[in-house]
């Protein structure tokens, strides 16, 4: 009987001791586990093509474009950005006719203004570029303006002359901010366009004839330094490496809150 009575006593010492030790360790239980798994978001160099200036050219006689653009993510939400092209135009006004051929180059960068949910790449950005244009000017034909409307009843023009004239050496510097959209529709590849507002900063022309159309910043308007001009974009992400998301601090702040407070609503005492 002794032996039984030791033994039970035992027993029960045993599983108080092992029921103390659980009540200790449930006090310490985290019910909002922190996640573990590691949430990465991909870098690299961004390529594609301007499809409105492929567009244009197929619709209209008068103009040839290309641009090619690209971009490459150097933080979370800031990428370096540029844009390089080739356009060709010719315009009649009322009294000449002329055609614009040069090359130009932007180069900038874009903030995106999105925050992406995990998984999710797309951008809407704001930024601004430096953009340099080389071209030259063929005047292709004009007419001589005369006020004398007793021989020329129907118009100014006293005759047209078509020879034509380059001016070439032409160039061309302003400043763009842009306003751009990009959405990833299959993996890696993006659709996407801008606007943008232009100031020439520097104009090199002659009084003879000046830069009325200016390859990347379109028509040069008189009494005014702005222009305006956009692209329809298409193009491919190479991925090149993976750096960790960035959680905004706002986000960690509140759920570092919400733990306390349900922490505290079921280990601490009562709430009136």
């Amino acid at each position: 009987m002794k032996h039984m009575l030791k033994y039970i006593y035992s027993i029960t010492f045993f599983f108080s001791i092992l029921f103390s030790y659980s009540q200790e360790n449930d006090n310490t239980i985290d019910l909002h586990p922190k996640d573990t798994i590691k949430k990465t978001e991909a870098y690299g160099l961004r390529a594609g093509i301007d499809l409105s200036k492929i567009l244009i050219s197929s619709l209209d006689d008068d103009y040839t474009g290309l641009e090619l653009v690209g971009d490459y993510r150097i933080s979370q939400n800031l990428y370096l950005a540029t844009e390089i092209g080739n356009e060709k135009k010719t315009k009649q006004e009322d009294l000449y006719n002329f055609t614009t051929s040069g090359s130009y180059i932007k180069a900038g960068v874009d903030f995106n203004t999105y925050e992406n949910w995990f998984g999710m790449t797309n951008i809407i950005s704001l930024g601004g570029r430096v953009a340099a244009s080389s071209f030259s000017q063929t005047l292709n034909s004009y007419s001589i303006y005369s006020s004398n409307r007793y021989f020329y009843p129907d118009d100014f023009a006293s005759g047209s002359i078509t020879t034509a004239q380059e001016f070439s050496g032409r160039s061309a510097v302003w400043l763009e901010v842009v306003m751009g959209l990009k959405v990833e529709l299959f993996s890696n590849l993006y659709l996407g366009g801008s606007v943008r507002l232009g100031a020439l900063i520097a104009n090199k022309e002659d009084d003879v004839f000046p830069n009325l159309w200016i390859p990347g910043f379109n028509k040069v308007t008189d009494n005014t330094i702005f222009g305006a001009s956009f692209n329809y974009t298409v193009s491919y992400l190479i991925p090149l490496y993976k750096k960790k998301k960035k959680v905004r601090e706002k986000f960690v702040d509140e759920g570092d809150k919400e733990r306390k407070e349900n922490s505290n609503g079921e280990n601490g005492p009562p709430k009136n």
